[in-house]
This record gives structure tokens, sequence and C-alpha cells, in this order.
């Protein structure tokens, strides 16, 4: 009898065909609800400002308020999802997602301010537990299933920032009418979500105090550490670009639009590498070498934005959005190749997302601050330089082929 039970678990516990598919769905569409959200904001700052009369900082806290969201909101994540599940965390998180898009509408500044905050908390949710599910459901495929992750990631940032402007203006929509139309996407993973709420298996509450024992135990771990400033530092150099290329650009003698246009080209081309990376990475005996070839890429892309001039701009652009594609599917796949189950996948996820966006929160309005005092963009860049050197060291720690805990702390099935 009891070998009849454990074969009814085990059935239970293959996810069906159609689930598989459900699953990459999911995957696919909430992906592309996680940056073009943000993105879409910066190239609308100016229609913002002219249509609200808000100040620069309160324009800049448009792009603060979600990463701070993310570093508040990202330890907590798999919290919730020990209580209620991933999947009903991340319906949950979409409909969030929804209503700070229409909040956003609201024709007047705490409104924008309000919807901008829900969706930052929306976002921090899925930004966590997407790794976590790919662990869980695809163990054998979380290569490819993080390429497909992390190419959304970069195709909705290039989309936000290449669309905004033409649904605003030449679709006549105005900024909130491209704002919120967003929420397309959003509603469409709420129901592309809604089969896998039929999920019957039970978060383990009962592994709760296992779970805090390994959280405890996780902030002490070095191959944490690295993961955490592999994942923080190559965040942080994404939304510095995303902030102020286009004025360092302009700097060296491009236009508005030239400028622009360099800002979209290295997006679109951090697409390819951001879907390329993962598989090669689940290949390879260790990924300490790959570490070390994104930072270097960031690193020559840096030196030659600061001392190689506009004739050879695109290369640097190619070089940047290479590194930059790569970094991010490489961090994302980091939090299932150092860690033993979908728990710990989540924890370490929260970890490194709560730190590397506090850093990412904090680096558009430092490099800013000192452009204001030196009215120059020498000192920020040398500084990029010296970040992706560090990317460099922390993508070989991070490489390295280690656990984040030396033996498994919970049960695989401890979060669902």
């Amino acid at each position: 009898m009891s070998k009849n039970v454990e074969t009814t678990k085990s059935r239970l516990a293959i996810p069906s065909t159609t689930g598989i598919l459900f699953t990459v769905f999911v995957i696919i569409f909430i992906a592309a609800n996680l940056r073009a959200p943000i993105t879409s904001v910066g190239p609308l700052i100016g229609l913002i400002r002219e249509g609200t009369g808000i100040s620069g900082t309160l324009a800049g806290l448009l792009t603060t308020i979600p990463l701070t969201a993310f570093a508040l909101i990202s330890p907590l994540a798999p919290i919730i999802a020990r209580r209620i599940g991933i999947e009903r965390t991340l319906f949950l998180g979409m409909i969030l997602l929804t209503m700070g898009i229409l909040v956003r509408y609201i024709p007047t500044i705490p409104g924008l301010l309000l919807g901008t905050s829900m969706m930052g908390i929306a976002i921090a949710l899925s930004n966590v537990l997407l790794p976590s599910l790919i662990k869980r459901d695809f163990p054998e495929r979380s290569g490819l299933m993080t390429g497909i992750f992390s190419f959304m990631l970069n195709l909705s940032a290039a989309l936000g920032f290449g669309i905004s402007i033409p649904l605003a203006l030449k679709a006549d929509l105005g900024w909130r009418g491209s704002l919120v139309s967003w929420a397309i996407l959003s509603v469409a993973a709420i129901f592309i979500l809604l089969p896998l709420l039929r999920n019957k298996r039970k978060p383990a509450v009962s592994f709760a105090g296992t779970a805090s024992l390994f959280s405890a135990q996780l902030w002490k771990s070095s191959i944490a550490w690295q993961v955490t400033l592999f994942m923080g530092l190559q965040s942080l150099l994404f939304y510095v670009i995303a902030a102020w290329l286009p004025e360092m650009l302009q700097e060296q003698g491009l236009s508005i639009s030239e400028s622009g246009w360099m800002l979209s080209i290295l997006q679109f081309s951090a697409i390819p590498s951001a879907f390329v990376m993962p598989i090669l990475a689940v290949r390879a005996s260790d990924q300490r070498l790959l570490g070390a070839i994104i930072g270097l890429l960031l690193l020559t892309g840096f030196v030659g934005l600061t001392i190689g001039g506009v004739g050879l701009v695109l290369l640097w652009m190619f070089f940047l959005g290479i590194g930059g594609g790569s970094a991010i599917s490489l961090a994302l796949l980091l939090f299932s190749l150092r860690t033993r189950n979908a728990l710990q996948a989540a924890e370490l996820s929260g970890m490194a997302q709560s730190v590397g966006y506090l850093l990412s929160a904090v680096g558009p309005i430092l490099f800013g601050f000192i452009y204001d005092l030196t009215h120059q963009w020498l000192i920020p860049e040398i500084i990029l330089i010296a970040v992706s050197v560090l990317v460099v060291i922390f993508g070989i720690g991070a490489g390295q082929q280690k656990y984040v805990t030396p033996d498994e702390q919970v049960s695989d099935n401890s979060i669902t």
C-alpha cells in the first residue's frame, strides 16, 4: 500500500505536458512585464514634466522608486511564496502591477507616484520568484529557460525605451496613454497564469523554521555574497547607463537623436547574448571564465567610451550591450546553479536582488550628483571602469562550482 501511495505522489509531482507549456508561457508573459513599465518613463520624462510641472527631483523618483521597492520587497518574496505558493504570489503581483499602471494614469502627482510604487512592489515579487520557478519546474533545462527569461527582460526594456515616444506622439496617446498601454501585457499575464492556479500542491509552512535557519546562514555565505555583488554591480551599470548614457554621448558631440539611437542599439544588442549566455553557462564545468569575459566586455566598452571618442561609439555600444545582456542572464542563472532547490534559489534571489537594486537605486542619483559638482562626465566614466573591474573579480568568484550551503537544509518541496 505504501508503494501505491508513493507512486501516486510521484505522479502528482510530475507536471503534465500542458502544465509545462503553461509554465513556459507564464515565464514569457511575466518577464515581458518586468522592465518596459519602468524603462518607458525615461524617454517620456520631458513630456511628464511639461504636463505635470514636477521638479527634476520628483521626475528622478519615477525611476528611483521602483528600484527602492525592489530592494525592500525582494527579501519578502520567498516568505510570501512559502505561505501561498509561487503561482499565487506571481498572480497577485500581476494584479498589483496592472493596478499600479492604471493608478499612474490618474491626472495627479500623488497618483503618478503611488502607481509607480505599486508597480515596483509587483515587479519585485516576479523578479525574485521566476528564477525559483525555473529551478523547481525546469531543473534540467535551467539554462534554456533562464535564457528565455533574460531574453524577454531585455526585449521588454528595449521596447520600453524604443516605443514610448511613438506611442505618445505618433499614436497620439499622450504620455499618460503611452504609460497605461503596458497594462495590456500585464492583463495577458494574469489570464495566462489562471490555469496554473489550479496547482493543488500546498506550501509547506512547516518548513518555515528550517527556511529561517537557511536564510540566516545565507547572509554569511561567501559564495552568496559574490553572487550578490556580481548581480548588484552589473545592475548598477545598467541603470546608470539607462539614466545617463545619452547625456555622456551628447557631451562628446552626438545629438540628442543620435544619443537616443545609441541607447536603443545598446539595448537591442543585449537581447541575443542574454538568451545564449545561460545555455553556454550550464554546459560549462564552472562559470568563472564566462564571468571574467562578461566583465572584460563591459570594461572594454567603458574604456572605449571614455577615451575612444565618438568615431567608434557604435562598437562600444555593442561591447556594452553584449556584456550587459550576458551579465544579467548569468546573474539570474547563478541563483539556480549555486543552490540546491527552489526555496534556496528564491532566498538567494531575494538577497542578491535586495542588495543589487539598492545599489542600482543609489547609482543614478550619485552619478548625477558627481556631474553636478564637476560639470563633466569624466569622473563618472572612470567610476564605471572601476565597477567593471569589480564585475570581473566577482564574476570569477561567483562562477566557482560551489553551493551557498554545503548541506541540504530543506526539502525540495518546501516552496511550491
